[in-house]
């Protein structure tokens, strides 16, 4: 394979996959308009002094907003051409949300694409409560949490680089195919054309390697890598519409070990007060051959997995309704991959799921993403557009962010339902006589503070960038 200058590329390694959920679909039921964004033709001018995203997903968008808050160029290379409305519900813990606000997506923005969580649940397989606390403003963080539709974040967080940054900015239809490090300490992109016919060489200050768990920047960082890691775990995701359980707007997990569920809306109620409701059922099995026929959000009948949770069934929740209801289901294994012991190679630095892709069990990956887009514009700010704020982030944040990712293996906040399970085998009627509830709020404690989203020590942070951030940057310079 050549560039267009005839020199030869080595280490590309294409990725599989683009956001990391190629094979996606828009969910039908979304009751806010979403339109596919038609693909921009790129012009890519002679300079060097631009800062190149690889990856258009949610950390690459947040990371080019920051950069532009802060007065500093930047392209975004997507291999996506139409950018759709993909995936189901996700959850933003309150220090991204706090970012989003800071970047100018507030509470009226982010109100239009999902909802406010006011309690976090955790409840056993006989249905009755684990463990119970508020969330967001109710539990006195000075930013709400927010459940939402992941393609409507995506799409809002694209319109605002689009029009903030420029269309010519943003090039879809590119992906990212490998790099190269010049002589004068800068880096070299190499995307593939949308044709696949070629790859063309971008030259830039510096290289954010931000294309998801399958990145091919990562790739040739560390090429002996060890393949991506399952631990056992399908999932089956979708969306039903119907009544809000509990506080209206409750984030529940319900099950044991081996087989749960979590439920939470992700819309406001309609005039029916009905509301999208986000679930993703889950079982581990260690069959491997699971794991080897599971396509990649690849759509299935809710038949394939019902018979797992048919005995689901409470005064308070129907299980087997709730999942029938739904419109369609995606299929998908439960998946990271092992850290690695730095993420910068001189001027390319990896960012989001293509540094720290992790199980969902904690709802953090999408806020992790947003934290990293944030923590480096701080850097940046500190230390100027140098390999140096690179090296910088890798020191500071790769250790503790690893360490969730592995936490997160452990079940992360769900590992309460291993120890109720070893306990009494997951029933009991007094969960104080099982788990007194000290132990069960310093479990809870330990996995926020690890996440960093514990409230006292958030809330009493200073803002990750300053409010105005580019006034700051150009005295700097």
């Amino acid at each position: 394979m050549h560039s267009d200058s005839g020199r030869e590329i080595r280490g590309i390694r294409p990725a599989t996959t683009a956001l990391g959920i190629s094979h996606g679909r828009a969910c039908p039921s979304l009751h806010v308009e979403l339109q596919s964004v038609p693909m921009i033709e790129p012009i890519f001018p002679h300079t060097n002094d631009d800062v190149l995203i690889a990856g258009g997903g949610i950390c690459g968008l947040v990371t080019a907003l920051t950069l532009h808050q802060l007065g500093i160029p930047c392209r975004v290379f997507e291999a996506v051409e139409r950018l759709r409305p993909l995936g189901v519900g996700i959850n933003l813990q309150p220090n991204a949300v706090r970012e989003l606000y800071d970047l100018g997506l507030d509470s009226t923005r982010l109100n239009t694409i999902g909802t406010q969580v006011r309690e976090w649940a955790l409840v056993g397989l006989n249905g009755n409560d684990i463990y119970a606390e508020p969330r967001g403003l109710l539990a006195g963080y000075n930013w709400p949490q927010y459940a939402v539709h992941r393609g409507a974040l995506h799409m809002m967080l694209y319109q605002e680089v689009t029009q903030r940054l420029g269309a010519d900015r943003m090039h879809t239809g590119y992906q990212a195919a490998g790099y190269e490090t010049d002589t004068d300490g800068g880096v070299t992109l190499l995307v593939q054309t949308p044709d696949r016919g070629e790859t063309q060489a971008v030259a830039g200050k510096l290289l954010l390697g931000a294309d998801g768990i399958h990145s091919s920047i990562r790739a040739q960082m560390h090429p002996n890598q060890a393949p991506i890691h399952w631990g056992g775990t399908i999932m089956w995701r979708g969306v039903t519409r119907a009544p809000a359980i509990r506080t209206g707007s409750s984030f529940v997990g319900l099950g044991e070990e081996n087989r749960r569920l979590v439920i939470y809306p992700i819309s406001q109620p309609d005039a029916d007060g009905l509301s999208l409701i986000n679930w993703i059922a889950e079982i581990r099995t260690e069959d491997q051959s699971e794991w080897e026929r599971t396509g990649w959000f690849s759509e299935v009948s809710v038949d394939r997995f019902m018979h797992h949770f048919e005995s689901m069934k409470y005064d308070w929740l129907d299980v087997p309704s709730l999942l029938s209801q739904g419109s369609v289901a995606f299929e998908n294994p439960m998946i990271d991959r092992d850290p690695v012991d730095t993420w910068r190679d001189g001027p390319v630095l990896l960012l989001g799921d293509a540094a720290h892709p992790m199980y969902p069990t904690g709802s953090n990956g999408a806020s992790q993403a947003i934290i990293d887009a944030r923590r480096l514009g701080a850097l940046f700010l500190q230390h100027g557009v140098k390999p140096d704020a690179l090296a910088r982030f890798d020191t500071a944040y790769n250790t503790p962010v690893n360490q969730v990712v592995l936490r997160n293996r452990g079940d992360g906040p769900f590992g309460l339902l291993k120890i109720v399970e070893d306990r009494c085998g997951g029933h009991f009627e007094d969960i104080d006589a099982v788990i007194p509830s000290e132990e069960r709020h310093a479990f809870m404690q330990g996995y926020q503070a690890a996440a960093g989203f514990a409230r006292d020590s958030l809330n009493t942070a200073p803002p990750t960038l300053p409010p105005s951030p580019l006034i700051q940057m150009n005295a700097r310079i």
